[in-house]
Protein backbone atom coordinates (compact mmCIF):
# COMPACT_ATOMS: atom_id res chain seq x y z
CA UNK A 1 0.00 0.00 0.00
CA UNK A 2 1.39 3.59 -0.93
CA UNK A 3 -0.06 6.64 -0.34
CA UNK A 4 1.23 9.51 -2.20
CA UNK A 5 0.34 13.48 -2.14
CA UNK A 6 1.44 15.46 -5.10
CA UNK A 7 1.63 19.31 -5.15
CA UNK A 8 -0.44 21.10 -7.98
CA UNK A 9 1.02 21.65 -11.13
CA UNK A 10 3.41 22.37 -13.21
CA UNK A 11 5.62 21.01 -9.99
CA UNK A 12 3.95 18.20 -9.88
CA UNK A 13 6.95 16.68 -6.94
CA UNK A 14 5.08 14.89 -3.90
CA UNK A 15 4.55 16.42 -0.57
CA UNK A 16 3.86 13.55 1.30
CA UNK A 17 5.30 9.74 0.42
CA UNK A 18 4.07 7.20 2.56
CA UNK A 19 4.23 3.09 2.01
CA UNK A 20 4.09 -0.08 3.99
CA UNK A 21 6.38 -2.33 2.78
CA UNK A 22 8.98 -0.15 1.89
CA UNK A 23 11.09 -2.50 0.07
CA UNK A 24 8.87 -1.83 -3.04
CA UNK A 25 8.60 2.14 -2.70
CA UNK A 26 10.96 2.84 -6.34
CA UNK A 27 8.72 0.80 -7.69
CA UNK A 28 5.66 2.83 -5.92
CA UNK A 29 7.11 5.87 -6.75
CA UNK A 30 7.48 4.79 -10.48
CA UNK A 31 3.59 3.70 -10.80
CA UNK A 32 2.91 7.39 -8.76
CA UNK A 33 4.37 9.19 -11.92
CA UNK A 34 3.03 7.75 -14.31
CA UNK A 35 -0.78 8.00 -12.72
CA UNK A 36 -0.24 11.59 -12.93
CA UNK A 37 -0.94 11.66 -16.12
CA UNK A 38 -3.83 9.48 -16.20
CA UNK A 39 -5.26 11.71 -13.80
CA UNK A 40 -4.51 14.96 -16.11
CA UNK A 41 -6.36 13.18 -18.81
CA UNK A 42 -9.62 12.14 -16.14
CA UNK A 43 -9.64 15.73 -15.71
CA UNK A 44 -9.59 17.86 -18.58
CA UNK A 45 -12.09 15.01 -20.38
CA UNK A 46 -14.71 16.27 -17.18
CA UNK A 47 -13.64 19.53 -18.24
CA UNK A 48 -16.12 22.27 -16.85
CA UNK A 49 -18.02 20.05 -14.66
CA UNK A 50 -15.48 20.20 -12.16
CA UNK A 51 -15.56 23.72 -11.79
CA UNK A 52 -18.41 23.90 -9.47
CA UNK A 53 -17.37 20.32 -7.32
CA UNK A 54 -15.61 20.92 -3.99
CA UNK A 55 -12.98 17.82 -4.20
CA UNK A 56 -12.74 15.11 -7.26
CA UNK A 57 -12.89 11.65 -6.31
CA UNK A 58 -11.38 10.23 -9.85
CA UNK A 59 -11.99 6.21 -9.01
CA UNK A 60 -9.77 3.98 -10.19
CA UNK A 61 -7.41 5.46 -12.58
CA UNK A 62 -5.99 2.06 -13.76
CA UNK A 63 -5.39 -1.57 -12.68
CA UNK A 64 -2.53 -3.95 -12.84
CA UNK A 65 -1.54 -7.51 -12.15
CA UNK A 66 -0.11 -6.55 -8.54
CA UNK A 67 -1.82 -2.99 -7.74
CA UNK A 68 -5.04 -1.04 -8.56
CA UNK A 69 -4.56 3.21 -8.20
CA UNK A 70 -6.81 5.70 -7.15
CA UNK A 71 -6.70 8.68 -7.42
CA UNK A 72 -8.60 12.17 -6.14
CA UNK A 73 -7.86 15.66 -6.44
CA UNK A 74 -8.78 18.72 -4.95
CA UNK A 75 -10.01 22.42 -5.69
CA UNK A 76 -6.88 23.44 -5.53
CA UNK A 77 -5.59 20.65 -7.44
CA UNK A 78 -3.25 18.61 -5.09
CA UNK A 79 -3.26 15.12 -6.18
CA UNK A 80 -3.83 12.37 -4.01
CA UNK A 81 -2.41 8.48 -5.34
CA UNK A 82 -3.24 6.01 -3.16
CA UNK A 83 -1.69 2.05 -4.70
CA UNK A 84 -3.67 -0.50 -3.21
CA UNK A 85 -2.51 -4.60 -3.38
CA UNK A 86 -5.08 -5.82 -6.09
CA UNK A 87 -5.49 -8.90 -4.39
CA UNK A 88 -7.21 -7.32 -1.57
CA UNK A 89 -10.61 -7.42 -2.84
CA UNK A 90 -12.32 -6.39 1.09
CA UNK A 91 -11.76 -2.91 -0.13
CA UNK A 92 -14.94 -1.10 -1.74
CA UNK A 93 -15.04 1.77 -3.61
CA UNK A 94 -17.16 3.76 -1.47
CA UNK A 95 -14.41 3.12 1.52
CA UNK A 96 -11.58 4.24 -0.92
CA UNK A 97 -13.63 7.59 -1.29
CA UNK A 98 -14.30 7.88 2.64
CA UNK A 99 -10.09 7.08 3.04
CA UNK A 100 -9.42 10.20 0.23
CA UNK A 101 -12.18 12.56 2.04
CA UNK A 102 -10.08 11.95 5.43
CA UNK A 103 -7.09 12.20 4.24
CA UNK A 104 -8.22 15.86 2.86
CA UNK A 105 -9.70 17.28 6.06
CA UNK A 106 -6.05 16.03 7.56
CA UNK A 107 -4.15 17.93 4.15
CA UNK A 108 -6.57 20.99 5.21
CA UNK A 109 -5.64 20.96 8.67
CA UNK A 110 -2.11 21.05 7.54
CA UNK A 111 -2.81 23.68 5.39
CA UNK A 112 -4.70 25.78 8.38
CA UNK A 113 -1.15 25.83 10.41
CA UNK A 114 0.37 29.11 10.63
CA UNK A 115 3.88 27.35 10.56
CA UNK A 116 4.04 25.02 7.43
CA UNK A 117 4.62 26.93 4.12
CA UNK A 118 2.20 25.84 1.49
CA UNK A 119 4.64 23.62 -1.28
CA UNK A 120 6.97 22.54 1.44
CA UNK A 121 7.51 18.57 2.46
CA UNK A 122 4.34 17.49 4.91
CA UNK A 123 5.90 17.01 8.43
CA UNK A 124 3.23 16.26 10.93
CA UNK A 125 2.66 13.59 13.83
CA UNK A 126 -0.77 13.70 13.47
CA UNK A 127 -0.59 13.27 9.85
CA UNK A 128 2.03 10.45 10.05
CA UNK A 129 -0.51 8.67 12.72
CA UNK A 130 -3.25 8.91 10.76
CA UNK A 131 -1.86 7.94 7.29
CA UNK A 132 -0.76 4.73 9.53
CA UNK A 133 -3.99 3.83 11.29
CA UNK A 134 -5.25 4.29 7.57
CA UNK A 135 -2.78 2.08 6.00
CA UNK A 136 -3.20 -0.84 8.84
CA UNK A 137 -6.99 -1.07 8.00
CA UNK A 138 -6.09 -1.51 4.54
CA UNK A 139 -3.05 -4.19 4.84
Amino acid sequence: VLLSIICSPPQNYPLYIRSIPTENELKFHYTVHTSLDVVDEKISAMGKALVDQRELYLGLLYPTEDYKVYGYVTNSKVKFVMVVDSSNTALRDNEIRSMFRKLHNSYTDIMCNPFYNPGDRIHSRAFDNMVNSMMMQVC
